[in-house]
């Protein structure tokens, strides 16, 4: 398991991000009816107890608990790339365990089948542990700096579901009806949720509903439903969670006899150095790109070329086997893209159930959670 892959499981914090994104989306409808289980709040009410609830100046109270991911995207046949893939995570179910005492101490671990592999972080030191390789590695950081500030982040090109729907919501405003559960539960806690549906029918998108903890306004979950699908295409939360401070045993970490212990800088990781050229990248992408439509039917339109998809992907914090496994995943998804044209030209369609991708052979690539009538709509807008 890769540190950019343990990065994209911070889900509490990327969850208010969501939430963050979406403040300001339509207009409030009433709770539904029925006994209630909490207090009405509004939709507004009820963003602004999840910002204050993950602020920088409150930080997220100390929990621990259970993540599950579920993805069924619709996508074709995904090439076996191992356990430790981003890739992995596009199908099928993970799960994750959560500990959080603060910003600086917490811990991560990813079980499967055969071996579990531990991110733990407690004040100036951390550990990186793999059972399958019984590798243990020590983490550092220069002088004067902080293990907080040295955590190596993904790049921002690495473009997962929860991300998309990230984009989706932080465009949403008066082209989306809002909606407040207040008779729901995730978890064993009751919450409340908070529906978004796109009122264009030219979107993919069918709602995209967030749950916040009834107590403390934490986001438990996030779960994106596609247009004439009765599961959510994405959904990731907690499936057990406990808000109070996780033994401090939990952050103690002891090499077991006989592994191999290594030291490293976090930057070699993928730290902050790793960040800045990610960041570049992301601004060279965004100089390129341009962007046809708004709210949910916005198609982002890039100048690409095929070979670019084959290979793009590789990274410092992924590693060459990623690399290998996006082009791969490239090969199977073009062979499965449907031939279209048009008074825009000629290319190849590809269609999930959340997201349209249209390769255009002159040269340009548009993506959007969008119908296949309004991405070659939007190529024709040159």
């Amino acid at each position: 398991m890769r540190r950019g892959t343990f990065v994209r499981w911070g889900v509490p914090i990327a969850a208010a991000a969501v939430i963050g994104g979406a403040i300001g989306a339509g207009p409030v409808i009433a709770a539904v009816s029925g006994e209630p289980v909490l207090p009405e709040r509004s939709a507004q009410q009820l963003l602004a107890d999840a910002v204050a609830a993950t602020s920088d100046k409150g930080g997220l109270p100390p929990m621990s608990g259970t993540v599950q991911q579920t993805a069924s995207l619709g996508l074709p046949a995904l090439p076996q790339t191992g356990g430790e893939s981003p890739l992995s995570l596009l199908s099928g179910s993970h799960e994750i365990k959560v500990w959080y005492g603060g910003a600086d101490r917490f811990r991560v671990a990813m079980p499967s089948q055969l071996s579990e592999t531990n991110l733990i972080v407690n004040g100036d030191h951390g550990w990186y542990w793999q059972s399958a390789t019984n590798t243990a590695t020590k983490l550092t950081v220069k002088p004067g700096t902080s293990l907080e500030h040295q955590r190596p982040t993904p790049p921002p090109v690495q473009l997962t579901p929860a991300q998309a729907a990230q984009r989706l919501l932080a465009t949403a405003g008066k082209d989306t009806a809002v909606r407040v559960i207040n008779t729901a539960e995730v978890a064993g806690r009751p919450v409340y949720q908070l529906v978004l549906a796109p009122k264009d029918e030219g979107s993919l998108v069918q709602e995209v509903r967030l749950a916040l903890d009834g107590e403390t306004y934490v986001p438990l979950q996030v779960q994106v439903y596609a247009k004439g699908s009765a599961e959510p295409a994405f959904q990731v939360g907690f499936t057990q969670v406990t808000f109070t401070p996780p033994a401090p045993e939990n952050f103690d970490f002891t090499p077991p006899a006989g592994a191999k212990v290594e030291e490293k800088d976090l930057s070699e990781l993928g730290g902050a150095e790793q960040a800045e050229k990610h960041a570049e990248q992301a601004e060279k992408v965004a100089a390129r790109a341009r962007v046809v439509g708004d709210g949910w039917t916005t198609v982002a339109v890039v100048p690409f070329k095929p070979e670019d998809l084959k290979a793009g992907g590789g990274s410092p914090s992924t590693g060459g086997g990623s690399q290998a496994g996006v082009g791969a995943l490239a090969d199977t998804v073009l062979k499965a893209a449907t031939p279209v044209s048009g008074t825009w030209g000629s290319g190849r369609l590809i269609r999930t159930k959340l997201v349209t991708v249209l390769l255009t052979d002159d040269g340009r690539l548009l993506v959007g959670a969008v119908t296949p009538e309004e991405i070659t709509q939007a190529a024709g807008v040159k």
